[in-house]
């Protein structure tokens, strides 16, 4: 009768610890609690400040930068990709017949279960630095896209801590130089650090925390997706589905279109990535007065869309790395 009933505490136990395991896998909300308007408008406030004079590449503005991201990473302590210099990819580059050192940051959660395969987060660290005295600080672009990859690696570390980390690692890729011709990230993907045959998908945010003032729509919980079906129907699917469980963003597919004119799906880093067959999707808010001006500083974000934009990417990647199946390219069916 003892040895029945024990064997029978051991299967509830089992039972039980098997499903809330399970059941928090799939329970990300409370720790995208953890992206706040508040710490973003912080990390914000000193990214686009002054101090780092507008992040031009290879210059001291982009150094300080870099030194930036790395310190948040290391404080809090989220790995350095393996084959990174302290977290650095450092490269040379060609401009205007001068050679200019720069480098990608990357940092790395580690999967639990499939680490091998790998969800990229990127954004570009760069801006257009500081012309005849005045200083572009990049605000929005992309100053709001590097704060948002912070408070997503935040979110996922307190994951990871609390014994709930993904199955897939997450890869988050500071790029340098796409104010020069996505040259970061046209550098990373002939010179990867990790296999790219093994990345799941690749979520670039590039300008995430204004509003478009040419909407007719003015209601400001909307967001532009560029490239989700390009590469995997799948893809978009989920990230369909993502938002209507968690952020119920009005998602807008107008610059998706193959004859959009502005060709935006060209003209950021995720591009890069997408000539690679990695499935891509770009998030962006649409231009404004203030792109590539002066004027794009952090008193004009909208904190509150900001937040809910890095929830929606944060809530994406985490469906991506914890689902069954890796995604498929839509030539796989």
């Amino acid at each position: 009768m003892f040895f029945k009933c024990s064997q029978f505490n051991f299967i509830l136990f089992s039972f039980l610890f098997i499903f809330f395991f399970v059941k928090a896998q799939n329970d990300p909300e409370k720790f995208a609690k953890s992206i706040t308007e508040q710490e973003l408008k912080e990390l914000l406030y000193v990214y686009a400040s002054d101090y780092f004079d507008g992040r031009e590449t290879g210059t001291r503005g982009q150094k300080i930068a870099v030194d930036f991201l790395r310190s948040f990473y290391q404080t809090h302590k989220i790995a350095p990709v393996m084959g990174t210099q302290n977290y650095f990819q450092p490269f040379e580059l060609t401009l205007k017949k001068k050679i200019i050192n720069t480098e990608n940051v990357l940092a790395i959660i580690p999967g639990f279960e499939k680490p091998e395969e790998y969800i990229i987060l990127s954004s570009h660290l760069d801006h257009i630095g500081n012309h005849n005295g005045k200083i572009n600080n990049g605000a929005d672009d992309d100053g709001s896209g590097n704060v948002a990859l912070l408070e997503i690696a935040e979110a996922f570390q307190l994951a990871s801590e609390s014994g709930q980390g993904p199955k897939r690692s997450i890869v988050f890729l500071h790029l340098t130089g796409e104010e020069k011709g996505l040259l970061g990230s046209e550098y990373y993907v002939e010179h990867p650090l990790l296999p790219l045959d093994n990345a799941v998908a690749n979520l670039n945010i590039d300008m995430i925390g204004r509003l478009d003032p040419k909407r007719k729509d003015k209601d400001p919980k909307y967001i532009y997706l560029i490239g989700s079906d390009r590469l995997s129907q799948d893809l978009h699917l989920v990230s369909d589905a993502t938002n209507k469980k968690y952020t119920q963003l009005k998602i807008d597919y107008k610059y998706n279109e193959k004859n959009d004119p502005n060709r935006f799906y060209f003209r950021s880093d995720h591009y890069n990535f997408a000539k690679k067959n990695i499935p891509v999707i770009f998030y962006f808010n649409g231009t404004h007065a203030d792109y590539h001006k002066p004027t794009d500083t952090a008193d004009k974000i909208n904190y509150y869309i900001l937040a809910l934009r890095t929830k929606l990417v944060f809530y994406t990647a985490w469906e991506l790395a914890n689902r069954k199946d890796r995604i498929r390219l839509n030539h796989q069916k």
